[in-house]
């Protein structure tokens, strides 16, 4: 798999039936080893093991309702109250951070209402503070380790 712009982390993959698998901590399964897997990964061992966010408040691929639809957010980091603390959107690394990715965020932050957002390809990362209150937001340089 491609490197990507996050220090090196050690993965437990494994090969079955000619297809190549990693294992998610938070899942507790091996999931199949797609592109934007590799960077979901890379997100959860960041988050966890160098920003030191707690894995029992952290949640990978769950379903939520947007306008009807079923949609999957990537990961959601919870604060110990319950609120959201911090959206991921990841996306594979050969997909360009566009404009429809920040529109698909904010779709399901516009719902989930959390404090920070992350978008990545791996490659890319880009972090906003948000201000539900004024319905604004603005870019950081990075988010806050966690500390709760």
């Amino acid at each position: 798999m491609q490197s990507l712009n996050f220090p090196a982390y050690s993965f437990r993959l494994k090969n079955s039936q000619n297809r190549r698998y990693i294992f998610d901590g938070i899942r507790k399964k091996f999931v199949l080893l797609q592109p934007e897997e590799w960077v979901r990964q890379h997100v959860l061992h960041f988050l966890i093991f160098t920003r030191n966010y707690p894995k029992s408040l952290i949640n990978v691929e769950k379903q939520l309702m947007v306008n009807r639809l079923k949609k999957r957010y990537d990961i959601v980091v919870f604060n110990p109250d319950g609120s959201i603390f911090l959206l991921v959107e990841c996306k594979a690394p050969e997909v360009k951070i566009v404009q429809t990715t920040f529109d698909q965020i904010a779709r399901y932050n516009y719902q989930l209402k959390s404090e920070y957002l992350m978008v990545t390809n791996g490659l890319e990362h880009y972090y906003c503070q948000m201000d539900h209150e004024n319905e604004k937001y603005t870019f950081l340089k990075d988010i806050p380790d966690f500390s709760r």
